[in-house]
């Protein structure tokens, strides 16, 4: 196979759908164009994201086919070097997936029947189109997953090392947005971080949930052939099999479900984040400004300096959400493939490159905040030292209740700096937990 002679698109379509037809149907291929474009959507274009993976799993399976020798060491060779060079085709861009296929899958076995001849047509023995596409969507989401995974953990030690350098770094506590009890920019950045620090602990466990392979089950109903799935599992670098048939065809689109609900857990917290930055950098709060770095300017107002990027990042979300509504609204099915699965591809790509794309960003924009100390301190009033007042005064033997009435009046000789030293509770300002949180880190990363 010479992948530059792939590269030309100007074959018919009817060429396409001639190939697809030999691939996948018994039939004669009676549809008619714009059928078969309808039913083809937009795979060909989402599975640039899975090609990659879908190679993985070929190779895997010619690895199990070769074990249960339906193909000979000789053939596996051959098999392994036409599929590294497409790999490399594909990722020099001297092998383009475009319309002339249906899809990643049928682009594959094209490429290996054209250069391997009748041995390429072995490559889908054993195996349905149905556990291919769920192969490389499980190895996709692992892969994915395991990138996030990264990047997550790179927020939270930036979050951390920022709590560091602003433990007295007092400001307005909020709660109904009102001001509330004096706090510390530590404090407000390390909620943040232990909350990072429970969706990091979910990634985890999601991760072992996808570390399973569902190649080998092929249509849902197995095949009557010994194969070799423990290692086509271990070829792929999964732990373990997804053992029943039907159970591994229904977890298609609800594994992408859990994986679209996990993101909405982090931009949750990204977006509530966000809004704080929002609030914050605002002229009436002024406690913190953002470098030029990450600002734009107005189209008319020379005067604007915009942070667009905290409100893509808060915005980004809905993204994410409208993602998992429409693979939600997909699973109304009975068990077993139903097309209707196809449509579950875009959504999860697009959740994940919503999410993948602001965390990568957060660091960067977290070391870009510049706190007005000054301005934060300054709108630390006395009444928000009232609550402190009030549990002097239990200290000194009054009940809580009657130390509450006295001290709504505002009138505290307690200074904002004393409040905070003050809070030595595990969590408060003056007893951050810090230490505790990092332990806890590096058990997640382990």
């Amino acid at each position: 196979m010479n992948p530059k002679t792939l590269q030309t698109s100007n074959q018919s379509s009817q060429t396409t759908q001639t190939l697809d037809a030999v691939l996948w149907s018994a039939q004669e291929n009676t549809l008619p164009p714009e059928v078969m474009a309808y039913l083809a959507g937009a795979d060909v274009e989402l599975d640039q994201a899975l090609f990659l993976y879908d190679i993985q799993g070929t190779l895997a399976h010619l690895k199990g086919l070769a074990a249960i020798e339906l193909i000979s060491a000789a053939d596996l060779s051959q098999f392994e070097a036409a599929l590294a060079q497409l790999q490399q085709a594909f990722i020099k861009q001297e092998f383009v997936l475009d319309s002339r296929f249906e899809d990643g899958h049928s682009a594959i076995e094209f490429c290996l029947t054209e250069q391997l001849g009748e041995l390429g047509k072995k490559a889908h023995t054993g195996r349905s189109r149905n556990d291919q596409v769920l192969t490389c969507l499980r190895l996709f989401m692992k892969d994915q997953m395991g990138g996030l995974k990264g990047e997550v953990v790179a927020v939270i030690d930036t979050l951390l090392n920022l709590a560091k350098d602003h433990t007295d770094t007092l400001m307005p506590g909020y709660t109904h947005l009102q001001r509330a009890m004096p706090t510390t920019v530590a404090v407000w950045l390390l909620g943040f971080a232990e909350g990072l620090l429970d969706d990091l602990q979910q990634l985890n466990a999601l991760g072992e949930l996808l570390d399973a392979s569902p190649l080998g089950t092929a249509a849902g109903f197995g095949v009557p052939l010994p194969l070799a799935r423990e290692l086509t599992a271990a070829a792929m670098g999964l732990s373990r099999v997804q053992v029943n048939p039907v159970a591994a065809q229904n977890s298609r689109g609800k594994y992408e479900l859990m994986v679209l609900h996990q993101l909405s857990y982090l931009m949750s917290d990204v977006r509530r984040f966000s809004w704080d930055l929002s609030l914050f950098m605002t002229q009436e709060f002024n406690f913190i400004g953002l470098k030029n770095t990450h600002t734009t300017g107005s189209s008319i107002m020379p005067n604007k300096n915009n942070p667009d990027v905290v409100e893509i990042m808060r915005a980004s979300q809905a993204v994410v959400d409208g993602a998992a509504a429409q693979v939600h609204a997909l699973l109304s099915l009975p068990s077993g493939y139903q097309r209707d699965l196809q449509l579950s591809k875009e959504p999860l790509i697009k959740g994940l490159k919503a999410t993948r794309d602001t965390f990568v960003l957060l660091p960067g924009l977290l070391e870009a905040l510049v706190f007005n100390t000054d301005i934060m301190q300054a709108a630390i009033t006395p009444a928000m030292m009232a609550t402190d007042q009030a549990l002097a005064q239990v200290q000194q033997g009054q009940s809580f209740r009657d130390a509450y009435l006295a001290s709504k009046d505002g009138q505290t000789p307690i200074t904002p700096e004393q409040s905070i030293q003050a809070r030595v509770s595990l969590g408060g300002a003056a007893n951050l937990g810090l230490e505790i949180l990092e332990e806890r880190l590096e058990g997640l990363t382990q």
